[in-house]
């Protein structure tokens, strides 16, 4: 297999950028990308650290993050599978990128920036729900942010059709373990998570 080895062999294979894709970068929240951040339920976040990268899909009932100010987002770490891969990483190396996306839109807007780790308790008593609270909240300050080509998600039709027939978690952890009941867990698992949402 031929390999790309140097920025300038890289460079060679491609187009000049489009325009627009280096134009529409901001350093800070605008009306308009808060707008679109409000209305964002769900976002990915990648991190990385000593042992690698991870990417960690996050979710919420409304905004998935709240806007601080025009540098600054706010992301609740809801009760998960206590993996903590993220948080790990963010501890030792904050660089992040996050990837909102909205249901039936084929845009993408990101995020790439710093993390900390929160702890404040106000701070995390101020995203109670149902009389939970986060374990930590991530601060993420912007360095940039922008929307991604429409293309991926139109060749993909991510938003249209009907969803393939693919493996359940259940049988996904039987493959690692024989004698697991994939079945009673993928039955289960649905009324299981409704309390441990947040």
């Amino acid at each position: 297999m031929k390999t790309v080895t140097s920025i300038e062999e890289l460079e060679t294979l491609y187009s000049e950028p489009v325009p627009a894709s280096l134009t529409k970068v901001t350093a800070k929240m605008t009306p308009l990308y808060r707008q679109w951040i409000e209305a964002s339920k769900f976002v990915v976040v990648s991190s990385v650290g000593p042992e690698g990268t991870d990417a960690s899909p996050r979710g919420d009932d409304g905004p998935v993050v709240r806007i601080a100010d025009e540098q600054t987002v706010l992301l609740p770490d809801w009760k998960g599978n206590n993996r903590i891969d993220t948080l790990r990483n963010i501890v030792r190396d904050d660089r992040v990128s996050l990837m909102f996306m909205v249901p039936g839109c084929t845009n993408v807007v990101r995020i790439n920036g710093t993390a900390v780790l929160a702890v404040d308790e106000g701070l995390r008593e101020s995203f109670a729900k149902g009389g939970k609270l986060p374990a930590t909240v991530i601060v993420v300050r912007i360095g940039e942010m922008y929307f991604q080509c429409a293309k991926a998600i139109m060749r993909a039709n991510l938003w249209g059709g009907d969803a393939p027939e693919v493996p359940t978690a259940g049988q996904f952890i039987k493959e690692m373990k024989s004698d697991f009941d994939a079945e009673g867990y993928d039955s289960g698992y649905p009324e299981y998570a409704k309390g441990r949402f947040w």
